[in-house]
């Protein structure tokens, strides 16, 4: 096994290559084991959710707005101007019983490939969004057609204003995406499998309120609609099984994320009841000394792409400060 890295980087969205661009400064050599693509059911790419996202316009200093792939490879860029290496392969388990720390690598999500060391590690793997699983709701999604995952990210978007959109879910994250929508659709359709909401009251009160607010109980979306961009949505009643088309110009599934943690099954990183890697304070310190945590794998908050990068400054800067405490050079 090759000597040691100072510093492996777990990632390869936001977070982990603004960790990335500090450690690469700060002189730590990092190294980045940036992911392969998957379907999970949805795809999972290197580069995490703007990989899916068609334009960001509320990322600072992108007046007129960027592509979520175009940002992520000047993200990527920028790290590697400083010195990072980049590795395009997963991180499939973790031994964190005694430093270095060793880490079981793979080409293809599935199979070992080999085996790292590294002093200590960033994890910075995001979290993947829960997706319908229906083929033009994937293929549209990947194309920029109108599917999306996040309403804060894109609802705002030109395409969207004064059309019908549609929201999934029935949670408090589906009432306060179609919420934020109100402030720009022609109408909101909820669409919820049961007669009733899960989310807390206040939530459905501010959502029902606005006038141009609709719920479509006991429905399932079971095919989305248009060839370039989504044209509508086929229904299906979850009672009566009946069918019927409803037309919109956009479609936000919210139906929860999944953090990408499944690799760190038995590694002793304390996660949360979700799933989430577990920060106790107002940094990037995990229960384990060396390992750091940045992004929305440790964050079911905010989930946008500045709050990740700004973690990612922070898990860079606690790394190397760690890293030079414990004289590691």
């Amino acid at each position: 096994m090759a000597d040691a890295h100072k510093l492996l980087i777990i990632g390869s969205g936001p977070a982990g290559w603004t960790a990335a661009i500090y450690a690469a400064r700060a002189q730590l050599s990092p190294v980045v084991y940036s992911g392969v693509p998957k379907q999970d059911p949805g795809p999972v790419l290197p580069g995490g959710q703007l990989m899916l996202t068609t334009e960001v316009e509320n990322y600072p200093g992108f007046p007129h707005g960027v592509t979520g792939p175009q940002m992520m490879a000047d993200f990527q860029a920028q790290a590697e101007r400083f010195g990072t290496k980049v590795i395009g392969e997963d991180i499939l388990r973790c031994d964190f019983s005694k430093r270095p720390f060793t880490f079981t690598t793979s080409n293809d999500g599935k199979n070992e490939t080999g085996q790292i060391r590294a002093h200590a590690v960033i994890i910075a793997t995001g979290a993947v969004a829960n997706w319908i699983g229906l083929p033009n709701e994937m293929r549209l999604a990947r194309s920029g057609g109108g599917v999306s995952a996040c309403a804060v990210c894109d609802g705002a978007l030109p395409a969207f204003r004064s059309q019908p959109l549609a929201v999934v879910g029935g949670g408090d994250t589906a009432m306060e995406e179609a919420s934020y929508l109100t402030k720009f659709a022609s109408t909101v359709y909820i669409i919820h499998r049961r007669d009733s909401l899960r989310a807390s009251k206040i939530m459905q009160e501010r959502f029902l309120s606005r006038p141009n607010a609709k719920v479509l109980w006991n429905k399932v979306v079971v095919d989305v609609l248009g060839e370039n961009s989504i044209e509508g949505v086929m229904l299906e009643d979850t009672v009566t099984r009946e069918r019927s088309r409803l037309d919109v110009r956009g479609l936000f599934i919210a139906i929860g994320h999944t953090p990408a943690t499944r690799f760190l099954k038995d590694s002793g990183v304390e996660l949360d009841a979700s799933g989430y890697v577990a920060l106790k304070r107002r940094d990037s310190y995990t229960n384990i000394p060396g390992v750091f945590a940045a992004g929305d794998v440790a964050d079911a908050n905010y989930r946008q792409a500045v709050t990740a990068a700004g973690m990612g400054c922070t898990a860079a800067l606690d790394a190397e400060r760690w890293l030079a405490a414990n004289d590691v050079h």
